[in-house]
């Protein structure tokens, strides 16, 4: 989660400094004035483009597979067709113009960015007075759209994060629709609580594996509804599984920074191993959750406990944040300090704007898509499960955003030696068991091949995945969709280019070829028991538990 750290600089700073271009767009113009003659050039294809579009002769037209200008009009009323080929033009136009600018790649990202969501924003599509699904509305409803479209548009942009809802916020509940796999709490801290799941299976496997899910949201991500949760999945395979639930924290929790998760991560990785008696215990770790374990992982390492971690598996975790894209290319160290005085003054950095950073990375999806549903249609959207808990923000303690900006800024996790966590300096080339890293194809917070090279930092054996689709979809990809497929391999010496290239693809869903992974490090099966905890730890309420409900 590395580039998510990054963007929680953008999350602090608000705005203003994801939409301005800053000294990157004056680099961009620089760099135009140098070439004049590509610039007349690029311009003299516009006008000359927008000659055959006003006389009807222009060929450009959008995509088939764009969703913006599926509806008919706009191909066949004369006047629609022709505002869609000159909003093309534009596009090309300023396509065009990045090619030329010759600039350094965080420069290149910076601009591309910026003006993508320009023109998304300009997208004929979403301007009501021309768009005919917002006519054809007007008539189906009888005009209730503009009433209802204004209505949704003043509720959405009333609180933070001001963009359209993508979900209701009771489309689903937590403990009734998501997070209902059976279990209970077994163990409370301040700052976390350690979900028990009941075995469905008449043996379990010996060796336990404890989840540990990012910082911001919420767990149940990886327990969705029944049937898309890897929780449910595993246990019905025979895998003891134990769940970290983190606490929302506040400005009372200011200080827990890097060292206070990593103790966190060790501790019921403890009491999971006095509950099972099992001598080690797997872990399982996704983005933010991922970077901790690792950093907790190879911190027993060094101090000569890491026989205790039976596997190390990690979900779009990014160490290596080398060229991280888009999102890597959107700070530079002084934004960072300001950012981070930002939540230091707050003692936390609020989640709901964190949202509205990942929603303008995917503008079409996360916005737009949403602007004509919402407004133009004046529509409520749908039920999505993973939109929800997407919405379902957390805070992150202004200490941790300090630690996990600063140990960003110059990519020091990729050096062994650069990071101390809990006294010790940090190599995670020492963490010489097995792991299973997961990335998705499409991911735009964690790129794949950030975390295929973060890979190569482990020392032991790893078995890379490659699953379709993007940062949470890669994850909640459970068996019987025919769209999924993956690609696997365990030689990760190749270069990304050469190891997808090598890579066998698999239909299907990657958490069958994980479960059997898994189990085949799990040790004997055992008699399950029929009651969570032990002597010492005894179930203190059933799960989802407490912290998971929190605002």
């Amino acid at each position: 989660m590395i580039p998510l750290d990054q963007l929680l600089i953008g999350a602090a700073l608000g705005p203003a400094n994801r939409w301005l271009p800053g000294n990157s767009g004056v680099r961009f113009l620089d760099a135009l004035a140098k070439r004049p003659d590509r610039v007349k050039t690029r311009v003299g294809k516009l006008v000359d483009e927008l000659g055959r579009i006003v006389k009807g002769t222009s060929q450009l037209a959008p995509p088939p597979k764009d969703r913006r200008f599926t509806d008919p009009e706009w191909s066949q009323n004369p006047l629609l067709k022709r505002i869609v080929q000159a909003y093309l033009a534009a596009n090309d136009l300023a396509e065009g113009l990045l090619e030329d600018a010759p600039m350094e790649w965080r420069d290149a990202e910076r601009m591309k960015f910026v003006l993508s969501n320009i023109l998304e924003a300009a997208a004929p599509s979403n301007n009501p007075l021309i768009s005919p699904i917002a006519w054809k509305t007007f008539f189906a409803t009888g005009g209730s759209n503009t009433v209802s479209g204004p209505r949704n548009l003043l509720r959405d942009f009333a609180s933070s994060p001001r963009i359209p809802a993508v979900v209701e916020p009771d489309a689903f509940k937590v403990g009734v629709d998501l997070g209902i796999t059976p279990g209970a709490v077994v163990y409370r801290t301040e700052m976390f609580e350690l979900i028990q799941y009941l075995p469905q299976t008449e043996t379990v496997r010996e060796v336990p594996l404890l989840i540990v899910p990012p910082t911001i949201n919420k767990y149940y991500v990886l327990d969705l509804a029944p049937g898309r949760s890897v929780v449910e999945y595993l246990v019905r395979q025979g895998q003891q599984v134990f769940m970290i639930s983190w606490r929302n924290p506040d400005e009372r929790h200011r200080d827990w920074g890097v060292d206070a998760y990593a103790e966190a991560v060790i501790d019921a990785f403890s009491v999971v191993d006095r509950i099972t008696g099992a001598g080690s215990v797997h872990t399982m770790a996704a983005c933010s959750g991922g970077l901790i374990a690792c950093m907790a992982a190879a911190h027993r390492a060094q101090t000569g406990h890491i026989g205790k971690l039976a596997s190390l598996n990690l979900l779009v975790t990014m160490i290596d944040q080398n060229r991280a894209g888009v999102v890597g290319s959107l700070i530079d160290e002084g934004i960072a300090r300001a950012a981070i005085a930002r939540s230091e003054d707050k003692g936390y950095l609020d989640g709901r704007t964190l949202a509205e950073v990942f929603a303008w990375l995917r503008p079409s999806d996360l916005v737009w898509n949403y602007w004509v549903n919402n407004y133009l249609q004046g529509k409520t959207p749908p039920k999505f499960d993973i939109l929800f808990w997407n919405a379902d923000t957390t805070r992150m303690p202004a200490a941790l955003h300090r630690d996990f900006i600063e140990t960003a800024l110059r990519n020091k996790l990729a050096t062994a030696g650069a990071v101390t966590v809990l006294g010790t300096p940090i190599d995670l080339n020492k963490i010489t068991v097995d792991s299973y890293v997961v990335a998705g194809s499409a991911d735009h917070i964690c790129p794949w091949t950030n975390c295929y090279r973060s890979a190569q930092l482990l020392g032991g054996k790893v078995r890379f995945v490659l699953s379709t689709n993007g940062h949470i979809a890669a994850l909640v990809n459970p068996p019987g969709n025919r769209k999924s497929s993956y690609q696997v391999s365990e030689n990760n010496s190749l270069d990304p280019a050469d190891w997808r290239a090598a890579a066998a693809t698999v239909q299907g869903s990657w958490w069958p070829d994980y479960a059997e992974w898994l189990g085949d490090r799990s040790g004997r099966e055992k008699p399950a028991s029929a009651t969570l905890g032990n002597a010492d730890f005894r179930p203190l309420g059933v799960a989802p538990g407490t912290y998971v409900m929190a605002d």
